[in-house]
């Protein structure tokens, strides 16, 4: 099975329409039905009802088109990775600014010192961004939090620490001195939803407590925030029943780097 053959199904499962697929892939219908076709001959299966109103996926289809975005994603990752090794030996980590608990510099201090280190480039990347440069190939290694898409992914928890209510400093609940999940109005199984909504429109850590300085959001935050970014307008409360954060140090699972495994070691060792 070609890589072609195989970007010339993913066209036509997510655009369903033929006409529609072929523009996207700068071809004619006609010989990407000839490959539609010649694909399914090679499968041994039908992958999508065709009538001369709609293409729907089977069953079949709906497999394939899983396991091929798998599979092209590997592909380009692979090739990003040779043209980084191209240019001289370097890791790539990826975290995300202040998502580190702490741990980002004990962390490089401990890996230089290991057999197999190479030189650390650190990747500042988005709210959970970092399994996606794992899985393209653009990062070696990631400090994320969980939960994550870890599809394709290995990693190893490195810390968990409590959670804390961060509000506006004038907010009627800044004057207790713990809460609970219920006094935010939430529950065990709200909580993800809740932080995600609170980062919506915030590129960063200091955007978001700016928004809660200003009693535009209330959200919750690692504990760890609260010695690292003390604010004058901003009030940490504990959360006595909220999960607790845990971060992981995440790798591609089919990376072979001594490298890489060098940094995951270091990074294990300084958590414990």
């Amino acid at each position: 099975m070609e890589s072609r053959s195989l970007r010339y199904f993913v066209a036509v499962a997510e655009e369903l329409n033929f006409a529609r697929a072929a523009e996207r892939l700068g071809i004619s219908p006609p010989p990407l039905s000839r490959a539609i076709r010649r694909l399914e001959t090679e499968l041994g299966v039908t992958l999508f009802e065709r009538n001369t109103h709609s293409v729907s996926r089977t069953p079949a289809g709906d497999v394939l088109l899983a396991e091929a975005r798998v599979a092209l994603d590997a592909l380009e990752a692979a090739g990003r990775r040779a043209r980084r090794a191209a240019e001289g030996p370097k890791l790539v980590l990826a975290v995300k600014a202040d998502g580190d608990a702490g741990l980002l510099e004990p962390i490089l201090t401990r890996y230089a010192s290991e057999p197999g280190s190479v030189p650390v480039a650190v990747r500042l990347c988005g709210w959970q961004e970092q399994p996606r440069l794992l899985r393209g190939g653009e990062a070696d290694v990631a400090l994320v939090h969980a939960p994550f898409d870890g599809a394709g992914l290995d990693a190893e928890t490195l810390a968990t620490e409590p959670r804390v209510a961060a509000l506006a400093a004038d907010h009627p609940l800044a004057a207790r001195d713990r809460l609970e999940l219920a006094d935010l109005g939430l529950d065990a199984g709200s909580v993800e939803r809740h932080i995600d909504e609170a980062r919506r429109g915030h590129g960063d850590l200091a955007q978001v407590l700016t928004a809660v300085s200003l009693g535009k959001v209330v959200t919750l935050l690692p504990a760890s925030v609260t010695a690292r970014y003390p604010r004058p307008g901003v009030a940490y409360r504990p959360v006595l029943d909220a999960p607790p954060v845990v971060l992981a140090v995440a790798w591609p699972r089919q990376s072979r780097s001594t490298a890489t495994a060098a940094l995951v070691r270091a990074a294990t060792a300084v958590a414990e």
